[in-house]
């Protein structure tokens, strides 16, 4: 099929590449001369493992193209799928003016039949917008070309995305009728040869069950995070307790790692959204406010860990910092718990010397290239030079495994804070290290 992605930034390269992998011809489309170039001499302004491999494979194969031509785009396509990103503003639902706007410019050339898919994070209720704005274009127009709206949310994981896309646990299609469901369901059926399903429902319902994917798993998390807070407390052992749980095949061990909390896009606004929709419709979401409150919370109590060990004196004090990006296997920092516990700790006169195998650049322009404050080491090892203390933030792979004897001799003071429970406390005892995790018993006076 003949395929257009507007919109070149995670999701449309995402969905381009993987699109054009399985033999579709796809243009994808941004508005900024400059990315298309990048992209044309596959330059990526985003990280994902396989992906830069994925977009030159499909150019040269001639599958997968990029242009700032939105008209041609249009009209040499029958499926024009929509991955812009929406104007987020706390305590309001996002801001879809700039979405509506591209959207009326498609249908300005529209030249028959299309297809026109949202695969973006928008507010519920934006499909039958679309659709609105649409019809009114080619009223303006005076044309009756026929169109179908499609809601078409994406699953994918940062990190994992090539392979999320490519063997979906499912695919979900919102519409409403049976001529273009037929039609979604030929485009994915080489993504479903093993029988993962297709589920087909309606514009409304398809749109929730995104942010009701994000919401839940958010919520697991935050659960295990209270529940870690209470074994601080009582003295009972959180890692014990999530083997408990996880063998239980109605729980699963899925989002069950206690920590610093979900960061990222699509776990916090995801949320924040969610918690905004209900609002507006009078319903108070206590459970969705309380998710978003502990998790909140887990990053203060995370903080006042680090300042209570230190009574509160943390100027002039270096910490090793071990990941920035809210996740591993990305280089994004959007929301990440890394920032509110050094921007916390910055402020009490503190300063840092970090390391992050991908989310370093991104993090020099989150703090400043001229702040003193905080730098950036070549190798983990380097970030701990004569440290007070390690923290670690992200559980990157390199960083469950180091060698503690070089990591002690690098150390000023053998102290790590872990807010991603990645190690034995037993055996950080007995090599000399003072460890302190989430959940850990506290001390009494």
């Amino acid at each position: 099929m003949k395929l257009a992605v507007i919109g070149a930034g995670y999701i449309g390269l995402i969905t381009a590449s993987c699109f054009a992998e399985m033999g579709n011809e796809v243009i994808c489309v941004d508005f900024d001369e400059k990315k298309i170039d990048n992209l044309d001499h596959y330059r990526l302004s985003v990280y994902e493992p396989g992906l830069e491999d994925l977009i030159r494979r499909n150019c040269k194969g001639n599958r997968l193209f990029f242009s700032t031509n939105l008209s041609k785009a249009v009209e040499d396509s029958l499926i024009c799928y929509l991955t812009l990103s929406p104007i987020y503003r706390e305590g309001e639902l996002s801001d879809i003016t700039y979405y509506l706007a591209v959207a009326q410019d498609i249908s300005r050339h529209l030249n028959g039949y299309k297809v026109i898919v949202n695969k973006s994070n928008v507010p519920v209720g934006t499909a039958a917008r679309l659709q609105k704005t649409i019809a009114q274009e080619l009223a303006v127009r005076g044309v009756e070309y026929e169109f179908d709206v499609v809601v078409d949310p994406e699953f994918v994981k940062q990190g994992t995305a090539i392979e999320d896309f490519m063997k979906p646990d499912r695919i979900v299609i919102g519409c409403d009728n049976e001529r273009v469901a037929e039609l979604m369901k030929e485009l994915y059926a080489p993504f479903v040869r093993t029988n993962r399903p297709i589920i087909i429902m309606d514009l409304v319902s398809a749109e929730l069950i995104k942010y009701s994917a994000n919401a839940f798993l958010a919520t697991k998390i935050s659960f295990m995070n209270e529940l870690a807070n209470i074994c601080a407390i009582t003295g009972a052992d959180i890692n014990l307790i999530r083997l408990g749980l996880g063998s239980d095949s109605r729980i699963g061990n899925l989002f069950l790692f206690p920590g610093l909390g979900y960061g990222g896009l699509r776990f916090s606004q995801g949320v924040r959204e969610l918690i905004q929709t209900a609002k507006t419709i009078g319903y108070t979401p206590r459970l969705l406010e309380a998710t978003e409150a502990i998790n909140q919370n887990q990053r203060r109590l995370f903080i006042d860990m680090i300042s209570a060990y230190f009574h509160d004196d943390l100027r002039g004090r270096v910490f090793g910092v071990w990941g920035l990006s809210f996740k591993p296997w990305t280089d994004d920092i959007r929301e990440a718990p890394a920032l509110t516990v050094i921007n916390a700790l910055m402020e009490k006169g503190a300063r840092f010397k970090a390391y992050d195998p991908q989310a370093q650049k991104a993090a020099q322009e989150f703090f400043g290239v001229s702040n003193t404050a905080i730098s950036y080491a070549a190798d983990m090892y380097e970030a701990v030079d004569d440290a007070a203390a390690l923290i670690i933030n992200t559980d990157w792979t390199m960083f469950r495994t180091p060698d503690f004897n070089r990591l002690k001799s690098r150390l000023r003071t053998a102290v790590i804070f872990d807010g991603r429970n990645l190690y034995n406390c037993q055996k950080l005892t007995q090599l000399g290290f003072e460890y302190f995790y989430i959940g850990k018993k506290q001390r009494t006076a």
